[in-house]
């Protein structure tokens, strides 16, 4: 019997897998460490402004999001005509993908690139193409020979998820000098809160500069409204014209916009957060290490721990024994890292939690 049947490459795309549903022994605390969230929540403003919301659930959204756009304005110093808002950054990139790939045309990400950008690509009909990293973060060179007349895209993660290494802004820019006027560079900004590191910028300097650059930024993962889903792109004025043709009309939701544009002003909230990333990102490193792990430095908010492939030592075994503890961190298969765990910097009594845990499981206790 004849059937509906999708379009060419919707079947070779493995659907997004999020982490587990924990299972911890009985009368355990569960901590969940394998999303990225903030152990903080979001700023009390941005639940008074979500609580007022409720008294209109029955208007529609404003469809351009405008408030929230002139709260991202007013942080960042930029021109709120030049932003886009999304339910997450996520349906921005499904966006990008739509609007800029189509058959026959080729998108770029690098070994252990955020999932969504395969998926983005592979929807729209286009073909993604894979790059390797050199130690485990982006490398320029390998982007730049990998491109072709059919690359029409480029989604590079700054800093990466899930490695948490990144790409100085020296090395973006030649990137973006290096590549054809009429490839797009995605510059994934997800993290960018978390980064103290002086030779680092999110990119807003070059899509200012340029007619092929975006950056996208989320609401997720500082600002602690992961729930809510909402992100936003800065961009040229005619890739923001192309994406608002075909975003839906009310794409962010009335409680969504107000919470968001409360968080992004509550300054004090994201830098205490931001605080206690760089505290703990520290220790864990440097504890982890001392148990005879390794760990990939990393500048967001969560840590890549590398296992033997001993047995009794491995990743999997970790995994399991971590989480009958009630301790869930991300594992990696479908990242290509079968080796590793992703572990979310979490409140003190996690964090030291888990060190206890991996060190009682690398000991046999």
């Amino acid at each position: 019997m004849s059937r509906p049947v999708p379009n060419p490459g919707i079947l070779d795309i493995a659907p997004y897998s999020p982490g587990k549903t924990p299972v911890p022994e009985p009368g355990r605390k569960v901590f969940k460490l394998s999303a990225n969230e903030t152990p903080f929540g979001p700023s009390p403003k941005a639940m008074d402004a979500y609580r007022h919301a409720v008294d209109h659930l029955e208007d529609y959204p404003e469809g351009t999001s405008r408030v929230l756009r002139e709260a991202i304005g007013r942080t960042y110093g930029l021109d709120p005509d030049r932003i886009i808002c999304g339910a997450g950054s996520d349906e921005i990139l499904n966006l990008l993908a739509h609007a800029y790939l189509g058959q026959g045309d080729e998108a770029i990400s690098t070994a252990h690139g955020f999932l969504v950008y395969p998926i983005a690509t592979m929807a729209n009909g286009a073909r993604n193409i894979v790059v390797a990293e050199t130690d485990f973060t982006a490398d320029v060179d390998a982007i730049l020979k990998a491109v072709t007349p059919r690359t029409k895209l480029v989604w590079l993660a700054n800093p990466n998820n899930p490695t948490g290494t990144y790409l100085p802004f020296d090395e973006v820019k030649r990137l973006r000098a290096a590549l054809p006027s009429q490839v797009l560079l995605v510059l994934d900004a997800a993290y960018a809160d978390y980064v103290s590191r002086n030779d680092y910028k999110m990119g807003i300097e070059l899509v200012a500069t340029t007619e092929n650059t975006v950056v996208t930024h989320t609401f997720s993962k500082i600002h602690g409204l992961a729930a809510l889903r909402v992100g936003w792109m800065f961009g040229p004025a005619h890739i923001v014209d192309a994406c608002n043709r075909i975003r839906g009309p009310f794409n962010v939701s009335t409680p969504a916009m107000l919470a968001a544009a409360a968080a992004i002003e509550d300054s004090a909230h994201v830098q205490m957060s931001k605080a206690h990333t760089a505290q703990w990102r520290s220790w864990l490193t440097e504890e982890i290490g001392k148990l005879g792990l390794e760990v990939t430095p990393s500048v967001a908010n969560f840590v890549l721990i590398h296992f033997p492939t001993e047995k009794g030592k491995t990743a999997d075994e970790a995994d399991a024994w971590l989480t009958r503890r009630g301790l869930v961190l991300r594992a990696l298969k479908n990242y290509k890292l079968p080796h590793a765990l992703r572990m979310t910097i979490g409140t003190e009594e996690a964090n030291r939690l888990v060190v206890e845990g991996l060190r009682d499981f690398l000991t046999g206790k």
